[in-house]
Order: C-alpha cells, then structure tokens, then sequence
C-alpha cells in the first residue's frame, strides 16, 4: 500500500515539475513513486475482479470468462 507521505510527495513533485523542473535525482524518484502508484492500482483492480460476478437482466451469470479463470486460480492459492 502507498503511503500517504508518498502520494504527498508524488503530487509535491508534479507541482515542482510544471514550476521549477527537477533534477536528475527527482526524475528517477518521480518515476519509481509513480510506478510503485500504478502497481499498487493494478492490485487493486485485480482484487476487485476477484469477487466480481456480472448478471445480465434475466438474472443469468454472464461473467467473462477471463474474470472466472482469474477467480478460480485465486481459489487454488
């Protein structure tokens, strides 16, 4: 899970790039804080497709089967 302080210092250093620029070293931080960011919203997308189910109006389980594979490996762990 990301940090507040690291959500804080993501935005602190987007602020800082439309203003003053970074440096080298803020570049590198940026681009690891962010992808840590994305990785972090990846999971958690994931995990909500883990207990989705999707129903059709007749009431028929019409859950791709792409999110069904997905739970059933997440049942064998």
């Amino acid at each position: 899970m990301l940090t507040k302080e690291k959500l804080n210092r993501i935005n602190q250093l987007a602020r800082k790039a439309k203003i003053d620029g970074l440096t080298d070293e803020e570049k590198k931080e940026q681009k690891q804080l962010r992808e840590e960011y994305l990785q972090n919203i990846r999971k958690s997308f994931k995990n909500q497709f883990k207990t989705m189910t999707v129903v059709d109006p007749e009431g028929k389980d019409v859950t791709p089967k792409k999110v069904r594979d997905l739970q059933e490996r997440n049942k064998k762990h």
